[in-house]
């Protein structure tokens, strides 16, 4: 046993003290971060809209005239089009596209990564919204317009903090799973948490501590996310009573 110790304690200075190797992991982690954030709110605005655009046009179209139909009925399609090319095709392969094709002159890792990951869970995001809104009772519509609301502010005010509260679950996850499909960054060659734990190990040839250390802070994250979720939901309750 103390043999074991004493090889864990040489292969953890040999990754992580040897060289300062693990302000390799703390820049990763900090890239990861920053991705995931600026990726969640750029979905979850751009989700919103066509969650907004989708949903109108299911429970609106019937009763559209003219040219507010005509363009609801080109954005719905468009919205379509989006959804179904982005939900498609691998995350990792549109963020290769981005990199290398639309914006092969930038030398901003950063922002291309979090145009990738962004408009990829604003997909989902978008259809998480669009099934909330969707269960909202038309009498919550009415309620708006007997209030003076038009339909914009209709839905700010009323339809989509409602609509939050069912779909906070479904969006966490959504957050979770982004935030591990950032591993996938190191294809562009950035120095994510995934990337930092294989750079670690392709210096030290150990695979071992560096893969297991990259797990656990991703698992960390992952269970602090989850209970920041439960405590938010519980507060939502709350305040309907």
């Amino acid at each position: 046993m103390a043999e074991w110790f004493e090889n864990l304690k040489s292969q953890f200075e040999l990754n992580f003290i040897s060289g300062d190797r693990w302000k390799l992991l703390a820049e990763g982690l900090g890239t990861t971060v920053k991705i995931t954030i600026f990726a969640v709110i750029l979905g979850i605005f751009l989700g919103i809209v066509i969650a907004v655009i989708r949903s109108s046009y299911d429970k609106n179209a019937a009763n559209m005239h003219g040219f507010s139909k005509a363009a609801f009925s080109v954005l719905n399609s468009i919205a379509k089009i989006y959804l179904t090319v982005i939900r498609g095709t691998p995350v990792v392969v549109q963020l290769l596209i981005m990199y290398y094709i639309i914006f092969a002159s930038s030398n901003n890792k950063l922002f291309v990564a979090i145009l990738s990951f962004g408009l990829n869970s604003a997909a989902y995001v978008a259809e998480i919204f669009r099934s909330g809104i969707m269960s909202i009772d038309a009498g919550q519509f009415e309620a708006g317009r007997a209030m003076g609301f038009n339909f914009p502010k209709t839905m700010i005010y009323i339809i989509i903090p409602q609509a939050f509260k069912n779909v906070l679950p479904a969006l966490a996850n959504e957050v979770i799973v982004l935030l591990k499909e950032t591993s996938v960054a190191g294809y562009v060659a950035m120095t994510d948490l995934t990337r930092a734990g294989n750079m670690i190990r392709g210096v030290t040839f150990s695979a071992f501590l560096p893969l297991i250390a990259v797990a656990l802070i991703y698992l960390v994250i992952v269970m602090i996310l989850t209970k920041l979720v439960s405590i938010l939901e519980r507060r939502l309750r709350a305040s309907d009573h």
